[in-house]
């Protein structure tokens, strides 16, 4: 169903404490923010580091000794080969004991653990000292045992506990609701080719038969029985970027939603990333080529740095080069108000550092090409953030002499497909931050054969692929998720299965580490093998910048 609207080792703590915790989390008092502190950055009440001992002695502290390296932002725990966390939210460690997993009335988790006594306040605060499990039993030796005074480990022990109390937004016994949001100045042909993927993937997912699903039990038997229908809110924002917090605000409001799904944007998706991870919002893989990415961001995660990463590999290239061909001087081109403003921005800074001298100029709209170029004249490296009308306007511009290296946008000018004067090819070079055509099409083509076989008309071949993909992982991760619908799981999810996804579209690997919110790292420098047609050459191997 779709609504439309006008208007460590596993995980990286966040930097600020969240919207939940911070606001008391229906618990109005300083204990809240001193146990979220000692959980998610290892500060205690009085302000010092933590402080943490582990086998053969060695010493944590800090953020370092942060319960949320192992046990990671949802109090979850995870799995990483042979080693396994357990949870350690309230219910996790106050259940009654059960002779197995089918006893317990929890979803399943990795970790779980049945059959023993439960814990209370004063066996939780002696695992936490000493190392010790409910009937006095040693914890594995990755548990350290924590230098807490009393009053930071009862607001911890309560923190714990209220951990999985909060109602998540967005579910219902029979509905799972998501949003996608799309920026007033998203290209059209590429919001109406994303919106046909998501319309018929939820309408495909919701064919299933449908009903209240009953309480699920935490046996592997019962891992995959998750059947709620899925609904698409779409969150169509108006006006300037600076009216898009108080937009959202009421959609969310309207319409609570458990995740944001896929989206579209132009210039800036800057304020929709701030949104998400102020209301703890997982935003999955939208379509931008400006991500956003800060230290302690969580919520927001991204299938590339797109201008960003293309602004690392130029840079890579120019850097690399031979002494005696070395760039001196670039010159930069880019429309008042596009995306590759940023681009070139990231390019100016990291060449700055090295003594290469970076000029740009900024073109209005409908002013001509021709007059920019003239200004880079005798600059050793030209770059053209622009888009398919200009790279074809170049056809009535002379091509700048051998000694000048031309870099393009690949994003921006239409990957292979860039309508590239041949007069222009020799001298050119794109920044490719996807897999090669023919290394790509295995791993692409079952999705256009998804959009064949439903008619859904292909009109922004990366944007749709990038749409299939979001939607692929969230089935694939929510089907491993059971009822366990806390939006800090579903991002942790996603992140250990992630790289053991096969078919991952435009991209040859897709991996989330601790901290890292961009899951394709790499890309290539490439040309024109032909003066015409859309055969490319690689300059090199894959390149991780």
């Amino acid at each position: 169903m779709l609504t439309f609207h006008a208007g460590a080792p596993w995980a990286a703590p966040r930097a600020l404490v969240p919207a939940s915790e911070a606001s008391g989390s229906g618990d109005d008092n300083p204990a809240a923010d001193v146990g979220a502190a000692i959980f998610r950055h290892g500060i205690q009440g009085s302000g010092a580091p933590l402080e943490a001992t582990r086998d053969a002695g060695v010493r944590l502290q800090g953020a370092a000794a942060a319960c949320i390296n192992c046990h990671r932002s949802s109090g979850l725990g995870a799995k990483a080969g042979s080693s396994t966390i357990p949870p350690i939210t309230g219910r996790y460690l106050l259940h009654p004991r059960a002779k197995d997993m089918g006893d317990l009335d929890l979803p399943y988790v990795d970790g779980i653990r049945a059959d023993r006594d439960p814990y209370t306040d004063e066996t939780i605060a002696r695992a936490i000292r000493s190392g010790l499990n409910s009937e006095g039993k040693p914890l594995s030796y990755l548990m350290p045992q924590f230098d807490l005074n009393d009053a930071d480990m009862t607001a911890l022990i309560g923190y714990l506990k209220r951990l999985d109390k909060r109602r998540p937004r967005g579910v219902e016994d029979t509905v799972l609701h998501f949003a996608t949001i799309i920026t007033p100045d998203a290209d059209p042909v590429k919001r109406r080719g994303m919106l046909d993927v998501l319309q018929q993937y939820f309408t495909d997912k919701n064919v299933f038969p449908l009903g209240a699903t009953p309480p699920l039990r935490s046996t592997r038997k019962m891992m995959f029985m998750v059947n709620r229908r899925w609904q698409l809110h779409v969150w169509e924002l108006t006006g300037p970027a600076t009216g898009w917090e108080q937009q959202l605000k009421q959609h969310l409001a309207a319409e609570p939603v458990f995740a944001v799904l896929s989206g579209l944007g132009g210039k800036t998706w800057a304020p929709i990333h701030a949104f998400c991870e102020h209301e703890e919002i997982p935003c999955l893989f939208p379509n931008v080529e400006t991500p956003v990415g800060g230290d302690g961001d969580f919520y927001s995660l991204y299938l590339s740095k797109g201008v960003l990463l293309e602004a690392e590999l130029i840079a890579k290239n120019i850097l690399d080069a031979d002494g005696d061909k070395g760039v001196r001087s670039v010159h930069q081109i880019y429309r008042a108000g596009d995306s590759g403003e940023a681009g070139a921005q990231a390019l100016a800074a990291a060449l700055k550092h090295h003594g290469i001298a970076v000029s740009s100029r900024v073109l209005a709209a409908g002013e001509s090409l021709a007059k920019a170029l003239k200004g880079g004249a005798g600059t050793n490296a030209l770059v053209l953030w622009l888009r398919p009308a200009d790279i074809a306007a170049l056809g009535a511009i002379p091509a700048p002499p051998a000694s000048t290296t031309v870099f393009m946008s690949g994003l921006m000018g239409g990957l292979e497909n860039a309508p590239l004067p041949s007069s222009w090819r020799y001298s050119t070079r794109l920044a490719y931050p996807v897999d090669l055509p023919e290394r790509r099409r295995y791993r692409v083509d079952y999705a256009f054969g998804w959009f064949t076989i439903r008619h859904i008309p292909v009109v922004a071949e990366q944007v749709q692929a990038d749409t299939y993909l979001a939607c692929g992982l969230l089935a694939e991760t929510l089907s491993h998720m059971v009822d366990t619908f806390v939006g800090d799981y579903l991002v942790e999810r996603i992140e250990d299965m992630l790289e053991r996804r096969i078919l991952t579209g435009y991209y040859p690997r897709l991996t989330l580490a601790s901290g890292q919110r961009f899951a394709s790292k790499g890309g290539y420098i490439v040309r024109f093998a032909d003066a015409h047609g859309v055969r490319l050459v690689a300059d090199s191997d894959w390149l991780v910048p």
